[in-house]
């Protein structure tokens, strides 16, 4: 029985998906398809169905091509197999009463050669190494410099909007319920959007208006697959991951987040977390208020959250939902947890990435704790 007192536990609906709380599973890459051909499996498919009591799970990270690859051992979108795999994944959770979208992902520079179709570059909006970023390219290579990435031709862009139109139509046929398109965290789109990996001349870079032109080309290709109100698009304003930086993002979100609602797509995605660097000085607040006054659409937070904050933000009405990431990978049941305010399973970061079931789908929910009590 829902609390109705209790922000976490108020039904909402987002698009035309109902949604049974607000705790929502962040999209979160574990790097244990099954090789080769990098495919989703039944191990992935049982750890996906564990977290079905949240709100809405967003998929891991899921490259829309072999280009789009960046990471050994993370799944893909673009082939027969791999359709199969995420057929296995959507109906195990649909069985267990949970909801599913689909991470559309590209990475632009964030690759290496030995991850890339014949050994090419990396593809960018420019030929920029980003400094200190890494990538894994096997199991036993550990993590390796990203290299300096080849400019993509103005004449590629239209195969790469093809690239994301083809991952949001398997994504169809692998029975998500909507798709999110990953334009944060340093990968392909938002190196288009920030000034300081964009130092392009033609009409995709230079301007803002420019630098938002491919995102937005991508974003209305998949609405036309999907629908308007089952896609929604994930950014990362003040995010320094991956080497990035934008000299306005206040700015440059504000006028995303306006173009985004002119669109209508359903929900955006804000990281604001420790994890892109700001967290020490707070939220990064005056872009939130910059993208909410933009975007009317469902506003669902990211970033370290605690449940109580995530309680207190919400009803600030500084954000409609929360993405939770780490406490979901060691607690499946989560939503149980914190409407109990119960304990929480502490994660295990070295089995993070990559590996078996271990540290994966083998963290106990309350209701194995208390059989084995």
């Amino acid at each position: 029985m829902n609390n109705p007192n209790d922000h976490l536990f108020q039904p909402y609906l987002m698009g035309d998906l109902k949604l049974p709380n607000r705790v929502l599973m962040s999209p979160l890459t574990r790097a244990r398809s099954t090789q080769p051909g990098d495919i989703p499996s039944d191990l992935n498919a049982h750890y996906y169905q564990q977290r079905a009591s949240a709100g809405l799970i967003f998929s891991e990270a899921t490259q829309v091509s072999p280009q789009g690859k960046g990471y050994a051992f993370t799944p893909g979108i673009h082939s027969p197999e791999q359709v199969v795999g995420w057929k296995k994944v959507t109906s195990a959770v649909h069985m267990a009463g949970g909801r599913i979208h689909a991470q559309l992902w590209h990475v632009g520079r964030i690759s290496h050669t030995a991850l890339q179709p014949d050994g090419h570059k990396p593809v960018a909006p420019s030929a920029i190494q980003p400094e200190g970023a890494k990538t894994f390219i096997s199991a036993d290579s550990g993590m390796v410099d990203a290299p300096e990435p080849r400019a993509l031709e103005a004449s590629e862009m239209a195969d790469i909007v093809e690239q994301f139109r083809q991952g949001a139509l398997n994504a169809k046929t692998a029975g998500f319920d909507g798709v999110q398109i990953h334009a944060a965290n340093g990968y392909l789109l938002d190196q288009f959007l920030k000034s300081g990996s964009n130092h392009r001349t033609d009409e995709f870079g230079g301007s803002l208006e420019n630098r938002m032109r491919l995102p937005l080309m991508v974003v209305e290709a998949v609405i036309d697959v999907w629908g308007k109100d089952k896609v929604g698009v994930r950014i990362s304003p003040t995010g320094s991951f991956n080497a990035m930086y934008d000299e306005d993002p206040v700015a440059t979100f504000g006028a995303f987040a306006s173009r985004l609602n002119d669109l209508g797509i359903a929900y955006l995605e804000v990281v604001e977390d420790s994890f892109q660097g700001n967290h020490a000085k707070g939220r990064p607040e005056q872009a939130i208020d910059a993208i909410q006054a933009g975007f009317k659409g469902t506003y669902i937070a990211n970033g370290a959250y605690t449940a109580e904050e995530a309680r207190q933000r919400i009803g600030a009405g500084r954000c409609d939902l929360v993405t939770f990431g780490r406490p979901f990978i060691a607690n499946p049941d989560l939503p149980e947890r914190l409407r109990q305010h119960a304990e929480l399973n502490k994660w295990d970061d070295s089995t993070f990435y990559g590996g078996d079931e271990r540290g994966y789908t083998d963290y106990p929910t309350l209701k194995e704790l208390e059989i084995s009590a």
